[in-house]
């Protein structure tokens, strides 16, 4: 590997090596992604499940630039009944750190009447969104009165979600957790830097053109 890759370069590759899924394809993929960004930090999620017979298996890889979050998902299907025959759908999706509206992140800890500081979360889901999308989750409300047999219409809750990430200790691994944390804190900083720079930027734009703010505003009092 050459030396002139940088240390969250090789990270990455390292990453995508241990995943074993696919490893060249989503590799080359991931980069050709990146467009010859630098990688600040990233987040492998591989998933498997099964249906009847067959194996699915999926793979999400979110990788943080400077300026993007760039997002690889790779399913793969089993064409023929041997397993001899495979096909890999990839996609990829680019979103600029701007446009990112909300960085959620849920923690499950179990015992949590012993929880001391150095405890580790058990799970941790990851929730960010950029377009605008929403979930809706609807049920049958109900009342404190457990006798109640009264239709009390449907309660439910809108979360905006572009790509949700679970990640369990007992599934992945307590360092999968606490690499999503360490993921979602590095989103946040940079989404957060960004953001503050662009307000900082305004500011700077109304100072250089005081006159025109002035004139807005005479013309607001004189109305």
């Amino acid at each position: 590997m050459s030396p002139l890759l940088s240390a969250e370069r090789r990270s990455l590759d390292a990453s995508i090596e241990r995943a074993g899924f696919y490893p060249t394809l989503l590799a080359d993929v991931v980069h050709d992604a990146l467009d010859g960004r630098e990688p600040l930090s990233h987040l492998i999620h591989l998933e498997t499940h099964f249906e009847r017979t067959e194996v699915h298996r999926h793979i999400t890889v979110l990788v943080l630039t400077d300026d993007m979050l760039v997002i690889t998902h790779v399913d793969d299907q089993q064409l023929d009944e041997d397993g001899e025959q495979m096909m890999a759908q990839v996609s990829t999706e680019s979103v600029p750190v701007t446009q990112i509206r909300s960085v959620v992140l849920g923690y499950m800890y179990s015992q949590p009447q012993d929880y001391k500081p150095s405890d580790q979360a058990r799970e941790l889901t990851l929730a960010i969104a950029w377009s605008g999308g929403q979930r809706l989750d609807m049920g049958p409300a109900g009342c404190a009165d457990p006798q109640c047999e009264a239709d009390h219409g449907y309660t439910g809750t809108i979360a905006q979600e572009d790509i949700v990430l679970r990640v369990s200790a007992e599934a992945d691994g307590v360092q999968a957790v606490q690499n999503a944390k360490a993921f979602a804190r590095a989103l946040r900083k940079v989404n957060t830097d960004t953001v503050n720079m662009r307000s900082f930027d305004s500011a700077a734009d109304r100072q250089r053109m005081p006159g025109i703010g002035s004139r807005f505003n005479r013309g607001h009092h004189q109305r």
